[in-house]
């Protein structure tokens, strides 16, 4: 049995994008088993672009899973997107892990948007003011959460399991950014807790200029999904469970 998993990321949609991505969804069936959306869904994060992203996801024929980006936090209404999208089926996780059935596997996805702070080596640190002590804590308490919802998924009989953000957990999938804002797309943290709760694929956006393909240090891959990377309404990448 292979799991197919379809994957995007900031695709960004506005109130002029309606109908863009639908034609594409609809031939998921054809070629997935379910769809992850990796944040940045639009372009200043207000219930009407919400609505319409909802509409492109709507009674799509495979479930869809997400997480949000810092696009979709820019208006401030982070829970009234959330609540448009979850309405619409979509399960939009942050620091929570779900279990969906693909032909009859259980495929475990854990997901949190994450945030910054950089990489072993030149990465930020707890110190000095508050404002840079919050801004690492940021990180760290959304990396703790999705080591938390990857652990979950040990006791749920999951037979693959996909940790899935918006902020990238590896520097691979950053090359071709310009490297002085590599700590404002992701962090090592992200990548810590993948590793040492174990997945069999992470799934990130972001970095629009970045690459698709990277691995954590302990070797799990790392695809960087975002739009602009991949050049297409979604990726699939193929899972076989143990």
């Amino acid at each position: 049995m292979t799991i197919r998993v379809a994957a995007v990321g900031d695709i960004h949609m506005g109130l002029d994008s309606q109908g863009l991505l639908r034609p594409a969804f609809d031939t998921l069936p054809e070629c997935a088993d379910l769809l992850l959306l990796a944040g940045d869904l639009t372009r200043h994060g207000t219930p009407e672009e919400a609505r319409v992203v909802a509409q492109e996801v709507r009674g799509l024929p495979v479930p869809a899973v997400a997480v949000l980006g810092n696009h979709d936090h820019h208006d401030e209404q982070p829970e009234k997107v959330t609540a448009i999208l979850r309405d619409a089926g979509v399960r939009v996780l942050e620091g929570e892990a779900t279990v969906v059935e693909c032909a009859g596997t259980r495929v475990g996805v854990a997901g949190t948007k994450g945030f910054g702070g950089g990489f072993v080596g030149r990465s930020a640190g707890e110190f000095g003011e508050p404002v840079m002590k919050e801004f690492v804590r940021t990180t760290r308490r959304s990396a703790d959460s999705l080591h938390a919802s990857l652990k979950e998924l040990d006791d749920q009989d999951c037979a693959v399991r996909v940790a899935l953000t918006h902020f990238s957990p590896v520097a691979d999938t950053l090359a071709g950014e310009p490297p002085e804002i590599h700590p404002f797309l992701g962090s090592y943290l992200l990548a810590e807790a993948i590793d040492t709760a174990g997945a069999d694929l992470a799934v990130h956006g972001h970095a629009h200029l970045g690459s698709e393909h990277g691995m954590t240090a302990g070797g799990v891959r790392v695809r960087n999904v975002a739009q602009p990377v991949i050049r297409r309404a979604f990726n699939v990448y193929r899972l076989s469970p143990a």
